[in-house]
């Protein structure tokens, strides 16, 4: 009878018994598509021969250089990704059931074998492994997923407003690659009634840079809340930043600016980061003076300069990461930048964070928006 193997596959028989290999390999011979076949007699000689192109090991419990489920166990380390399947003299129901719990996909004893069972095993072994496999990038997903929305809820909190004379509006968006980043915001009014927001961006893309990025969201809320503000809160993130991360190359830009009580006058820190864009009387540009001093966790004697900005009674203001003006425009190569912003801007009119965004291109880091609005009386 056909063996039921249609398709060329490689294994690797890892046998030190010479007749036992050539039963196996004569097996094989009469499949519809004969197999590539790899041997090795030793788990030394079988660790020297495995490659990715191998898609199924079969392997015996009896090998001159270990014994047992031992045996097992250090070919499935060494192919974690490969069908295993055991092939032994040994007939145990005890020793089976433990063998397949450890993780091959089948245990067959030599004698009961014959040319048919032995290639559906091995076709079984192979799709068992790849379903094996694809549940467990599933899972994988699913987890990463809720790990992701945890890190983004503590990225991106609701504003501490008392206020309502300004209109507050946030956005977050990920980039083309689905994986979250360190961007953060926050809003916060002190007791004396003055606003503060913060918009940051940690280096990089990962659950570490996320992880960062909150730590350092906490940390503002808590310095502002607490009293501190201006270049004593820059320097106390730029402590907690160097503590945090995993390398000494991750460093942080953010903007802050600080509303005073009337909302006519803003007090900004530019640090290392793209301008704000201020809307007044209808003249739409970017802050003047920006950047006002180098990005958190570089320079350990770094000074940032104040930005002093007039308000008015009308005005519009918003806070970006560079996933904005980095995103690609159209089909082309070419970035929007911060001119581009600018234009689309004015091409609106007023600030319309869905319109701007939707406008913009196509993302290719993450994106963190804040928009306040001074309402009309």
């Amino acid at each position: 009878m056909t063996a039921h193997l249609s398709e060329t596959l490689t294994l690797l028989l890892i046998e030190d018994d010479d007749g036992d290999a050539i039963l196996v390999e004569e097996l094989l011979k009469q499949a519809e598509a004969p197999p590539r076949i790899f041997r090795a007699r030793s788990l030394r000689e079988a660790e020297a021969r495995l490659s990715a192109r191998i898609q199924c090991v079969l392997v015996d419990l009896s090998l001159p250089d270990t014994s047992g489920l031992e045996t097992l166990e250090r070919v499935l380390a060494l192919a974690p990704h490969t069908a295993v399947l055991v092939l032994t003299g040994l007939r145990d129901v005890h020793v089976a059931v433990s063998a397949v719990q450890a993780g091959a996909q089948d245990y067959l004893v030599k004698g009961d074998i014959d040319e048919r069972l032995l290639a559906r095993a091995i076709r079984y072994a192979i799709e068992r492994k790849r379903a094996d496999q694809a549940h467990l990038r599933l899972v994988q997903a699913e987890l990463t997923t809720k790990e992701n929305a945890r890190l983004e809820n503590a990225l991106l909190p609701g504003a501490l407003l008392r206020t309502t004379a300004i209109e507050h509006v946030t956005r977050y968006l990920p980039g083309s690659g689905g994986t979250l980043a360190g961007d953060f915001y926050d809003t916060v009014q002190t007791p004396d009634g003055a606003v503060h927001i913060v918009v940051g961006d940690v280096c990089g893309h990962g659950p570490d840079e996320a992880a960062l990025g909150v730590a350092l969201r906490i940390a503002w809320r808590a310095l502002v809340l607490a009293g501190q503000t201006g270049d004593r809160l820059l320097r106390t993130l730029d402590t907690l930043l160097r503590a945090e991360r995993q390398a000494p190359e991750i460093f942080t830009t953010l903007c802050m600016a600080t509303l005073t009580p009337d909302l006519c006058h803003a007090r900004m820190r530019v640090v290392g980061h793209p301008p704000p864009v201020l809307v007044r009387g209808g003249v739409v540009e970017v802050v003047d003076g920006a950047p006002s001093g180098p990005p958190l966790g570089i320079f350990p004697d770094a000074e940032w300069r104040v930005i002093d900005v007039p308000l008015g009674e009308e005005w519009s203001m918003m806070l970006y990461t560079d996933g904005l003006i980095e995103a690609a425009v159209g089909d082309s190569d070419r970035l929007l930048g911060v001119d581009g912003l600018l234009d689309l801007v004015r091409e609106h009119g007023t600030i319309d964070l869905d319109r701007l965004i939707a406008r913009a291109g196509t993302l290719s880091d993450d994106l963190a928006v804040v928009l306040v609005r001074r309402r009309r009386p």
